[in-house]
Formats: C-alpha cells, structure tokens, sequence
C-alpha cells in the first residue's frame, strides 16, 4: 500500500485538465504513441465534441521513481459548474488533488469551489499552474492569487504545459512524494465504495469502487449494505482508457471494476458500500450526500408510444449518472412523459442529447423550472415544480423561490455590465472583493429560476469568455410570484406555464406570446394567441388565417355574387375557428426559454 497514490485532478473549465491527464498517461507509458489520442478519458461522443469532460475518469498507471515501482490510480474530474457532484463523489476516493490553473486566466469561481470540496475531504493539494508556454502566462501573478483567494501555499507550485510536456516529470514526482499512501487494513472484512456505476450491454451494471480495508476476490459473495443484497463477483478489472487489465483481486488501497453480471440496474447504488457477505463489516463508510436538482423539466417522446422506451433509457442512464432523478408526469399537450431533476442548464443538454444518441429517442423537453414552497391560507406548505401544479390563487398564502450564492470573479473593465445584469436577475450584492488591481470578486444573492435559462450565456457574452461564474443553493425567501399561462385558441397548453415575478409578468407575456406568434404555424382559421394571470388576459397576438380567393372563379358579373361567396367563406371560418385544434411544433416549447432575449 505504501507505493500507491490515489488522486483527483480539479480545475474550472478550460484550465488544461484533460490534456494534462492525457501527458501523465503518455509519461506512464499506458499507452503508446500510435494508440495515444486527444482527451483520452473522455470517452463519450458529446464530451469529444464540446471539448468538455462530463463524467469523472479513473485510470491506473505505473510510475517508476528512484527504482521503486508505484501505482498511481488517476482521476480526471469535470470542470463545469453544473457537474460538481461527480467531482465531489471522486475526491471521496482519493489521499490527494492537483489544482490545475491557467497561467494566463489565473483563478476562477469553479476553482475556489472546486478547492473546498477537496478540503472538506481533507485532501493534500498540489498547485499546479498550467499552460505557462502562453505567451501571457504570468505563474507569478497567478501563484499570487492562489494565495490570496484560496489561501494555500504556492510556492512550490509545479510549472507544466500540457501541450508541451514541460514539468510533467516534475510534476509525477511530486505526486509520489506529496501526496499521502492510503490507509486501510487488509486482513479487516471488506469495506468498499461504489464511487461510479455504468450499463454494460454484455457484462451488466458494472461497479467501479475504491477499497478501504480487506480485498475484493474473483468468486467472493459480496453484500451491498444498504439493500442487503448479495452477489458473487464474476470478474474483477482494473481501469484502463484502452483495454481491460483482469485481475483476481482488488486490494486495499486500490481502485477497480467489479463485475457481477446484474441486469437489474437498480441494484447499484452510488455511494454504496460492499462488503463481504459471510464476514461483514461493522463499519460502512458514510454515503455521499445524494445530489439535489437544481433544474427540473419534463421530457416527453414525440411518438407516444415510446414511453416505456424512454422509461428505460432514464433507467439506464440513472447508473452511469447518479445525480439524475425522475418521475412519471402527463401533460394534456404533451401526453405521458417524466418530470426529470438536472444540476443545471448544461446537465439538461447534456442529458437529452444522451438519450437520442445513445438509446435512438426523439424527444421533447418542456421550459426547465425550480422547487417553490408554497404556502397555503391553512398553514400548509407544498412543493411545487411543475407550474401547471399551483394551485389556485385565492388559497395560497405566499410563495417562496429558492435562492443561490452566486461567485463570479471578471476583469475590471467588464464590472459595470455585469452588476447591471446581476441587478436585472433580480441580484442582491452581498460581497465585493478586488483580487488584484484588475481582476474583482462579487457574491450575489440571486433566485434559482433567474439563472437557470439563459444567465451563464449573457454573462459570457458580455465579458467576451472572461468571467467566470458559479452557484451553490442558499435559502428560501419570499416572493411576488405568479402563475403565467398560455392559451392557443382559447386553450391553456398546460405545458407552456411558468412562474414568473409579478412586476416582470406583463413584459415576459408579451414576450412570449410575440415569439409563439413566429412559431404557431398558420391554419385556415384564425388562432389567438394569449397570456393569462389567472382569467386576466394580460397580452395577445393573432396568427392570421390562410385565405383562399374564392371569388376567382366569378369573372366581372355582379358584385352581390362575389359577396355571398365571401360571406359563406366567412361563416365556414367561424366553424372551423370553434371546432379546429391547433398541433404545436417543438419549438414552441422552447420559445418560453427566449422570453428575456
């Protein structure tokens, strides 16, 4: 045990994380120069794409310093605000974390957070600034900021380019001498975590776990502690970005993949402990706290009848990410589908687009939503996410939204527009703080639903990718909200209402239905287009009806033909318009995201 080292890399998006990751394994000769490829441990489609890692990698290297052989069990970890909780569940596994920062960005808000989940975790931190072959790099203003807005002790700091391969050897060595050997007791009864999980079409649910004390076996019956299930393991592996290294053990210390051949994905649980069935531990380790949605939306298949396909799909996809949560909902417009929990607009995206690519679904995704409490004139209090759920008007009593604290650090000549946007997301100041002479700090108290459409895209849009921004859920105040509707032909689209703050509510229904007006495609009637508080019609636009010049045919004659003609035209109109149904494109279901813009 005293030769291996687990640990995490952490960093804000962009900071050179993978391409780090991808030197270290090259250093370790994992991996050879013709199978060596970009982002090596982003193995999904999506993260190759975007240049994003969503999901946390493991992979064990060896590393021979001095003559002496060790194992380093490597982690690369996302970057992105919205996918911290796969960051929290690796540094759980690990002794120690390398903070990456960019030598020409410097700290950023995901960094800061980033660093105290690592020493809530009583992690050994290693400063590492990053990409100094910039030709603005600055690792000395940068090694500053570390120290100023982390308060660590930089240094020592490792130089390295990721792009280079400068510093990487330093930068293994510091790893094998700072970073702490685990501690674990071999001869105890099994004690493991299930730090990860994921659908294999042959082999099942595979568990990827750390153990802390004993060993994992090939043929060992094990039991998960908080379902009391046993199995027998079929097959035991280590994590390799190409090819499966088999072993007969997983020893204490160590990180691996336990096969158990489960069809059954709900079995696995994240946070989990294994233990052996015959001699099981006292002690289970303390499971992570589970994820809390920030953002919830309902996702409907366009063809109805795969529902029990997409039913599927979230099953599936729940073991590979365990921070997705689901609920059966129906919708008048929409028909059968699921209320889904994401960490964030970028978690939505990243979801739907999994569940079309990997498991051949079209869908629908409603207008993303918050968590209200509502109390009632009785003295009750009922969560509410869905808006179409509020109930009437005239029995609530308040309605409080959820509140974050929100981190965004920018340059100094991008200040003036982001507090005006701030202040326009309805943003109370609580703290302002100038890092150096043109870099500044803000803590803002801001509602959730102001930040969960389109607040991270204008704030990158202003600073022109500067500013940095992230959030973490505060408290519940109240506030004067409102339930806005949308009727289509006198109809309220259940799935189109929102919750909207009442001074703001007659400018987003106007808005709204001015965008729905470019969508709704023209039928041969005319079809009203309204928003509504209540009964209250607050704002409208007519989709004009598709003419026919029926009076082509009467060529000169009498005008009083002409104008029966028109008349029955009109009458028949009149019909149509009372009986006709309106069919709503998708993207009208959208159009509610762009109400600000």
């Amino acid at each position: 045990m005293d030769n291996i080292r687990n640990f995490s890399i952490i960093a804000h998006i962009d900071h050179g994380k993978s391409t780090l990751a991808d030197r270290i394994i090259q250093e370790c000769g994992a991996v050879s120069e013709r199978e060596m490829t970009s982002q090596m441990m982003d193995t999904m489609e999506i993260e190759q794409e975007r240049g994003i890692t969503i999901k946390a990698q493991s992979v064990r290297l060896d590393y021979v310093k001095d003559g002496k052989h060790y194992v380093l069990n490597l982690i690369d970890t996302p970057g992105h605000v919205d996918f911290s909780y796969e960051v929290s569940k690796s540094l759980a596994s690990c002794e120690g974390a390398l903070l990456i920062v960019d030598a020409a960005q410097g700290v950023e808000a995901q960094t800061i957070a980033n660093v105290y989940l690592a020493l809530d975790n009583d992690l050994e931190l290693i400063p590492v600034i990053n990409k100094i072959d910039l030709p603005a790099a600055d690792p000395d203003r940068v090694a500053e900021e570390i120290e100023e807005a982390i308060g660590i002790d930089a240094t020592d700091a490792i130089l390295t380019s990721a792009k280079t391969g400068q510093g990487i050897r330093e930068l293994l060595d510091a790893i094998v001498d700072r970073i702490p050997a685990p501690s674990g007791d071999i001869e105890a009864p099994t004690r493991a975590i299930i730090y990860d999980s994921w659908f294999d079409s042959y082999l099942g649910a595979l568990a990827l776990v750390r153990v802390f004390d004993g060993s994992i076996k090939k043929k060992q019956t094990i039991k998960f502690v908080s379902s009391g299930i046993e199995h027998e393991v079929l097959d035991l592996q280590y994590p390799h970005p190409l090819k499966k290294l088999k072993t007969d053990e997983i020893k204490s210390g160590e990180i691996g993949i336990v096969v158990l051949g489960i069809k059954d994905v709900s079995v696995i649980n994240v946070g989990d402990t294994i233990t052996d069935a015959k001699n099981p531990t006292k002690y289970p380790i303390e499971e992570y706290e589970p994820a809390k949605p920030f953002v919830f939306a309902g996702l409907y298949p366009i063809d109805t009848d795969k529902f029990e396909d997409l039913r599927e799909a979230l099953e599936k996809l729940k073991l590979n990410d365990s921070s997705l949560s689901y609920e059966p909902e129906t919708s008048v417009a929409l028909g059968f589908g699921f209320r889904v929990g994401f960490l964030g607009m970028l978690h939505m995206e990243v979801v739907k687009e999994r569940l079309e690519r990997e498991f051949g679904l079209d869908l629908i995704a409603t207008a993303p939503s918050v968590v209200y409490h509502v109390y009632l004139n009785d003295g009750t209090m009922i969560e509410v996410q869905n808006p179409s759920e509020l109930p009437d008007p005239s029995k609530i009593d308040h309605i409080e939204e959820p509140y974050v604290k929100a981190t965004v650090i920018t340059p100094n000549e991008y200040l003036g527009n982001i507090m005006n946007l701030l202040v326009s997301k309805r943003g109370i100041q609580e703290k302002m703080t100038y890092l150096n002479e043109d870099r500044v700090l803000l803590e803002y108290a801001i509602p959730m639903n102001e930040i969960v459409v389109d607040f991270y895209d204008t704030l990158k849009s202003i600073s022109k990718g500067y500013a940095s921004f992230d959030y973490e859920p505060s408290e519940y105040r109240t506030g004067e909200l409102v339930k806005l509707d949308v009727r289509v032909a006198g109809e309220v689209v259940d799935a189109l209402s929102v919750i909207v703050p009442k001074e703001s509510a007659q400018s987003r229904g106007r808005a709204l239905v001015k965008n729905m007006k470019e969508i709704v495609p023209r039928q041969l009637f005319e079809v009203a287009i309204q928003a509504s508080i209540g009964n209250k019609i607050i704002a409208r636009e007519t989709v004009k009806s598709m003419g026919k010049n029926v009076t082509a045919k009467c060529y000169g004659g009498d005008i009083t033909r002409k104008r029966k003609l028109l008349e029955k035209q009109k009458a028949g109109k009149k019909r149509m318009k009372a009986i006709g149904k309106v069919q709503l494109p998708q993207e009208a279901f959208m159009s509610v995201l762009k109400m600000d813009s």
